[in-house]
């Protein structure tokens, strides 16, 4: 074999080595840039700890979304937000009445550590199952979870915000977008004020309190027609969870 040959089965071994190193280095490196993004994905599983509580609810629904009326309707009544999991889950339940109706629901609220994003499904008793998750998380301490769901027989985007204004106030929305998210409609509004950190509540005692002033409890979910929203949204009797 001449100096030539041997030469040039050296260098192509060198080079071979050197490719082989490097594939290895660039695996090395794309592994550690995504472990490095998993770490860095803000740990969000302690967002809600400030909603945990019994708070005063005043509610403001839109009666006819996406119709362009502006026909308003209010409520007023009491969210309960309890801890689950140590805070990685939170259930809350709503009750609040107006002039001639009655609402009332829960929603269940869930992280995810894995894609660092918050689940939210709710149920109301008069219809008994779990909604379609609304999938979000906080940003700059605002929560914005959504979904697509059906209304009127089109489906449009549905989404939901919660952020904390002091430490005894908070406020929600919901806002519907029949055009892909370029444009969105508010029409549920919730504010709240914080009465107490105790979650334990007498729900029967409640209501027989607001019989006493008057009222009538009924079984409505919400208004004929349309999705309502509490500390997030519940369905009407005519459009129920899938």
């Amino acid at each position: 074999m001449s100096f030539r040959t041997v030469v040039f089965y050296a260098v192509v071994c060198v080079l071979i080595c050197l490719s082989i190193s490097q594939q290895g280095i660039s695996q090395v490196n794309s592994s550690a840039i995504a472990d490095a993004k998993h770490d860095a994905l803000r740990d969000g599983q302690h967002d809600f700890d400030f909603d945990i509580g019994v708070w005063k609810t005043h509610s403001s629904r839109l009666l006819h979304p996406l119709t362009g009326s502006t026909m308003w309707a209010d409520m007023d009544g009491l969210t309960v937000v309890k801890k689950v999991w140590d805070g990685r889950a939170n259930l809350a339940e709503y009750k609040a009445d107006g002039p001639s109706s009655h609402v009332e629901f829960l929603a269940l609220r869930y992280y995810n550590p894995d894609a660092h994003q918050w689940g939210v499904v709710f149920a109301t008793p008069g219809v008994g199952t779990l909604s379609v998750p609304c999938i979000g998380e906080f940003r700059n301490g605002r929560g914005d979870f959504y979904a697509q769901e059906e209304l009127n027989g089109k489906y449009i985007l549905v989404r939901c915000s919660i952020w904390r204004i002091t430490e005894d106030t908070a406020q929600s929305e919901q806002a519907f977008s029949d055009d892909g998210g370029k444009t969105w409609e508010v029409n549920w509004v919730n504010k709240y004020a914080r009465t107490n950190d105790q979650t334990d509540i007498n729900w029967t005692q409640q209501d027989s309190s607001k019989r006493n002033q008057g009222r009538t409890i009924s079984t409505s979910d919400s208004a004929p027609g349309t999705l309502t929203s509490g500390a997030f949204w519940i369905r009407s009797p005519t459009h129920s969870p899938r």
